[in-house]
């Protein structure tokens, strides 16, 4: 997605070789009219895929999550990292482990939001090492509920998140794909053409 790629060649920082910050448009500061974009070409990919529900973790999941769902016209789920007072019975559950944040959460999410009814797109804002999608997938299989897909806003080819999600067969749609972040410098995956 060309818009997102300029965005983050002008906007984001890269902190180091393994870290991009983009709080200046998706996970503090939030442009509006990008996630528009986002909304509409993921609900374009997954157009086909019957999609009942869309599955996120809270907080930078969701402003994607929500355009996504506005065009698809179906709801939006957020896994809490956090204890609530509210939320305490009935949940699946999953461990999910941060390597930016370095620390591991158990997110949950109430039962009665997913079903064996459903088919679940999980969207999330980075794919880096897997472990928030691996706890996303397990929360769906938990809910016997059908997997659509996982659709990635920026995604980390150079680390190992996106292969291990793909090598279980689950179909992987990122908008920009990093193959390196080394010398200060953004480097994308060029797009293998089709055929």
């Amino acid at each position: 997605m060309k818009q997102l790629q300029e965005k983050i060649l002008t906007d984001g920082q890269v902190l180091s070789d393994s870290v991009l910050k983009v709080d200046s448009f998706l996970n503090h500061q939030i442009d509006p009219v990008l996630m528009q974009a986002i909304g509409e070409e993921f609900a374009s990919k997954f157009a086909d895929e019957g999609i009942t529900k869309i599955l996120t973790l809270e907080s930078s999941g969701i402003a994607p999550a929500m355009m996504t769902g506005l065009v698809l016209g179906v709801p939006v789920i957020f896994a809490r990292k956090r204890k609530s007072l509210t939320l305490i019975n009935e949940l699946y559950t999953a461990s999910v482990h941060s390597f930016t944040k370095n620390e591991t959460n158990e997110i949950s999410v109430s039962q009665k939001f997913i079903g064996k009814d459903d088919v679940v797109l999980i969207l999330d804002d980075f794919l880096a090492n897997g472990q928030a999608a691996l706890g996303l997938i397990d929360i769906v299989e938990q809910a016997d509920a059908a997997l659509g897909g996982v659709a990635i806003v920026i995604e980390k080819g150079f680390q190992s998140g996106g292969k291990m999600i793909r090598d279980r067969g689950v179909r992987v749609e990122s908008l920009a794909n990093i193959a390196s972040l080394a010398n200060g410098k953004v480097e994308f995956l060029e797009e293998v053409p089709a055929g």
